[in-house]
């Protein structure tokens, strides 16, 4: 990664659209998460799929070395440059991305896989008798129903231990992800939903050591129930991702506050379409992207909340339609906020349904440094 250009003084100079990163927010996210976590007994493998960003990550995992989960095999290859030697590739493994596996592996990389069929045990230890090499698995356990893994009922969890065990492969564990924790409303479902995702995978672990088999790993996460878990018993790490910037998803949720929420879209006002009450920015689906995770919600943002240049809500104001390069700002559907127009040539930050799907449109972050308030400039990286 090449060196960061020198720090400006504010988000004036910045070319629009651009990725802004309040560092004191994320710093502020990540303390909140690890100190509750800690109290709880257990440990923070920080999902960095949100972050692709050797800066974030260094500023998230406890030490250099990690531990960390990735999305991608790109993620793992970038942060194995940077020096993290504990990685979880946490989806689904393809039998073709083996290689690339084993290649990480070869550079000293405690690189763990993540499956939850007998054809991709089969195809895991193939390649560990072909490589020498015990490549560790976490089987994906199904806690909720919202994607994919093994029920803790099913047999095929067992016989999936058996199998890598047999051929070759470490067994290393079970990991589950409560995706239906993003449909929740209220800490009494998001606490359920926790329990949910603890029970599902203890019961998964204990299944496979009364059949002998070894366990030592139990990893659950999802960031609405990292932080409304009550116990986490018999679990021994947590993994949760977008926690570090949050955004209006989380917000609608009830996970966070929009004044947690640590990343924007920086964009300028183009024109204005009086008659129909528009406004005009330089940001489009092309730099906010088209998630509408909050079009289900109580509050539907559009694609995204407006603020001012220092990231402060104007009253109703949300960004109602997008086109490739333009977005359209207009006042929430039902509002009795007055009509603004925000004169032409200002800058207004763009808060995202969803972080993970908004960072992904660009390739560096305008950090926003706690305390001094000057800018700098992280790289972002992106790719599978």
């Amino acid at each position: 990664m090449s060196h960061a250009p020198a720090t400006k003084p504010s988000l004036a100079g910045i070319e629009t659209p651009g990725l802004v990163l309040d560092e004191g927010r994320m710093l502020n996210n990540i303390a909140r998460l690890r100190t509750r976590l800690t109290q709880l007994g257990v440990r923070l493998r920080p999902h960095l799929k949100t972050a692709k960003s050797i800066e974030v990550a260094r500023a998230v995992m406890e030490g250099p070395a990690g531990p960390a989960a990735v999305s991608t095999l790109r993620e793992a290859e970038v942060f194995t440059e940077a020096g993290v030697r504990d990685i979880l590739y946490a989806v689904g493994i393809a039998p073709q991305k083996l290689d690339r596996v084993a290649a990480l592996r070869r550079r000293g990389v405690d690189l763990c896989i993540v499956l939850d069929c007998l054809e991709q045990a089969t195809a895991v230890t193939a390649a560990a008798r072909t490589t020498g090499d015990r490549i560790p698995v976490l089987i994906e356990i199904d806690c909720d129903g919202h994607r994919a893994g093994i029920r803790a009922s099913d047999p095929l969890l067992v016989e999936i231990g058996r199998t890598l065990r047999a051929g070759g492969a470490e067994l290393r564990g079970v990991m589950t992800h409560a995706g239906e924790s993003y449909s929740c409303r209220g800490a009494a479902a998001l606490e359920a939903a926790a329990e949910g995702e603890r029970a599902a995978a203890v019961a998964c672990a204990e299944t496979l050591r009364s059949a002998g088999l070894p366990c030592p790993v139990v990893s659950v996460g999802s960031t609405p129930t990292a932080h409304f878990a009550r116990r986490l018993d018999g679990v021994t790490e947590v993994r949760a991702g977008v926690f570090v910037m949050f955004d209006l998803v989380m917000a609608g949720i009830g996970v966070c506050t929009t004044d947690d929420i640590a990343l924007s879209v920086l964009a300028t006002v183009t024109g204005h379409r009086a008659d129909r009450g528009w406004t005009f920015i330089d940001a489009g689906w092309m730099a906010l992207s088209r998630d509408r995770g909050t079009a289900r919600q109580e509050i539907d943002q559009g694609y995204g909340l407006v603020c001012d240049v220092d990231g402060r809500p104007y009253p109703d104001l949300i960004v109602g339609e997008t086109n490739q390069e333009h977005g359209i700002i207009t006042r929430r559907p039902g509002s009795a906020a007055p009509q603004m127009t925000l004169p032409i040539g200002t800058q207004a930050r763009i808060l995202p349904n969803h972080a993970c799907a908004t960072g992904a449109q660009h390739d560096r972050y305008h950090v926003v440094t706690a305390g001094s308030g000057a800018v700098k400039e992280w790289e972002r990286f992106r790719g599978w």
